[in-house]
């Protein structure tokens, strides 16, 4: 039987002022639904917005197949981030939450999410009480959370034993990172992994580390969503037994493709904005 993953967590929009375009985002978006379009059979819990928006989120998700029985229609505006592009790497401005300001989880969606193989969020989801309870209940479900580059924050500690597969963005050096990812493996994590940009990345399981260069990319127009299609391609190897330095290889792969496109979702269009 086809392994599941699912996402928990943020969606937004990112909004280029100077440029008059903007595009559907978020880590659970982009992660989920380039795991869709790679073949993995996802699902989602998040909340949208009784807008424009929202209303071309919702008709993603069911575009690539994304199964949007959880998902929450909140009247409100759908949260989006201002941005500007300087030489093809992204720079964030102000974000605004919207719908996603007072997001929680319930029973319901406790339920749902056992239906799963594997269930994603991110650092900006806030699913950590819905990750505990879940893997309280069953602790053979597998956990993947991005933290990005918020290394020294407490969620790393406080979800130590709960998260199996870890990613982390990391600018230290090579050394720093293989110490880091041998004290969050002695805390219960499976495997860590953390990405370097374009210097390639690094995973441990606790028996031996392995490196993945990047793809040379020549015409880089976007390093949005790098990271969360880096991800995808990682976890949809992983739902289908692949080894770690295939799941590396895929996420490097991947990650190669986006960043030579705009958005953070593979072919997809970008929009005018009317925000």
């Amino acid at each position: 039987m086809k392994k599941k993953a699912l996402m928990i967590g943020d969606n937004c929009i990112d909004i280029y002022k100077n440029l008059g375009c903007g595009y559907l985002t978020g880590n659970v978006v982009d992660t989920g639904i380039n795991m869709a379009i790679l073949g993995s059979q996802v699902g989602i819990i998040t909340n949208i917005a009784k807008d424009t928006y929202g209303d071309a989120m919702l008709k993603m998700y069911k575009k690539y197949g994304v199964d949007c029985e959880r998902i929450k229609v909140i009247d409100g505006k759908t949260a989006y981030t201002i941005m500007t592009l300087e030489d093809g790497e992204r720079i964030h401005g102000d974000y605004f939450e919207g719908v996603l300001e007072n997001m929680k989880f319930s029973e319901s969606d406790i339920k749902y999410a056992l239906n799963y193989d594997l269930i994603f969020s991110a650092f900006w989801g806030k699913a950590e009480k819905i990750l505990i309870k879940i893997k309280k209940i069953n602790d053979k479900k597998i956990i993947s959370y991005d933290y990005a580059d918020r290394v020294n924050d407490p969620k790393v500690d406080r979800l130590d034993g709960i998260v199996d597969i870890g990613f982390f963005s990391w600018s230290d050096s090579l050394n720093e990172a293989k110490k880091f990812l041998k004290d969050r493996i002695s805390k219960g994590m499976k495997i860590g992994v953390t990405t370097f940009g374009e210097k390639g990345s690094l995973a441990y399981d606790g028996k031996k580390f392995y490196e993945q260069k990047a793809y040379k990319v020549e015409d880089l127009n976007n390093t949005v969503g790098a990271g969360d299609s880096f991800i995808a391609g990682f976890l949809s190897s992983y739902l289908l037994d692949k080894d770690i330095k295939e799941c590396l290889d895929e996420g490097s792969k991947l990650a190669s493709k986006i960043v030579r496109q705009f958005g953070p979702i593979l072919n997809e269009e970008v929009f005018k904005i009317i925000y």
